[in-house]
């Protein structure tokens, strides 16, 4: 239901999807003020494994107990399929579920019983892979939220978008968002390791590739740093979570990363690498800017480089 004008007259939003998990969980907070009326009861999240929807939805739902994530299962049984069992009175006001995870247990259409019981008692439902279950609902979201390179926000009517077409976007996606962070952390290990310059807090995001934002400008050869980065990319090496806070590259070493989970299986899957041959400086912000680049092969300079964003890059 639609409670504002910028609900009723939203086609969609789109933001570039952050790697880390601290910007995942404040870019949730943002979208939940913009975009969530309080009296929305379906909640639809479209995006593959790894994409951060979990994270996404805690940034959202402050508290909410998801029934699993990355990490395992968390409640059981599932509490949207043990409605008829709750003290009413302490029954939860939102539901969690993960479907891609629960059909391999439990029918699609039970599924999608228990959820529309829900909404008619008036209850919350937070679905991750929405597509999945949207022909068993007949339903669409109040709002659709898809995560791969980008987060796509929409408040779908009867006219659209269909979750799945937000998914086809998202998915196909994901793949540079996971290019990028592993050459961004590459990058950053190559910095420290064989440069001297301690790890870089700012980051910032382009279109297929990463931002590393400093306050003095790096005395270093760009082109010597790409070289780098490129070995270690050409020795295919396995890209492994091992924390919450730590990725292993390679057998011996370890770099820390708050997104351990949004990374490539191997360096050889990044493709076509490249550094912007200069830093990029703001003016406004005073900062200077190291510009990686992966994906389609295109050659950026400074000369180009306002172009990488431009509406017409857009792919939909």
């Amino acid at each position: 239901m639609a409670i504002s004008l910028l609900h009723e007259s939203l086609m969609y939003s789109m933001y570039f999807a952050p790697r880390g998990k601290k910007r995942l969980l404040l870019l949730g907070h943002q979208i939940a003020q913009r975009y969530l009326s309080p009296l929305d009861k379906l909640v639809g999240f479209v995006g593959d494994a790894g994409a951060g929807k979990s994270l996404l939805i805690k940034g959202m739902f402050p508290g909410l107990e998801l029934t699993s994530d990355d990490e395992g299962v968390n409640v059981r049984p599932l509490p949207l399929l043990d409605q008829d069992n709750q003290n009413k009175f302490f029954s939860p006001h939102t539901y969690h579920i993960d479907v891609r995870f629960e059909s391999a247990f439990t029918q699609m259409h039970v599924l999608a019983d228990a959820v529309k019981q829900a909404i008619k008692e008036e209850k919350r439902v937070i679905i991750e892979h929405f597509e999945l279950i949207y022909p068993f609902l007949e339903m669409n979201a109040e709002i659709l939220i898809g995560i791969g390179e980008e987060v796509i926000v929409t408040r779908p009517s009867i006219f659209g978008p269909q979750p799945k077409d937000i998914s086809d976007i998202v998915v196909k996606s994901l793949k540079y968002r996971k290019m990028a962070h592993t050459a961004e952390d590459l990058t950053s290990m190559v910095l420290e390791k064989e440069f001297g310059i301690p790890r870089c807090e700012e980051h910032s995001d382009v279109q297929h590739g990463f931002v590393l934002e400093f306050n003095e400008k790096p005395l270093i050869d760009i082109q010597a740093l790409e070289d780098s980065v490129k070995k270690y990319i050409e020795e295919k090496m396995d890209v492994c979570y091992l924390d919450d806070k730590h990725i292993s590259i390679g057998s011996g070493f370890n770099h820390v990363c708050t997104g351990p989970r949004i990374h490539v299986k191997n360096t050889e899957e990044i493709e076509n690498f490249q550094l912007v041959k200069d830093f990029k400086y703001d003016p406004l912000t005073k900062v200077y800017s190291l510009i990686g680049l992966i994906g389609p092969k295109v050659r950026v300079d400074l000369k180009n480089i306002e172009e990488i964003n431009g509406l017409k890059n857009i792919q939909f």
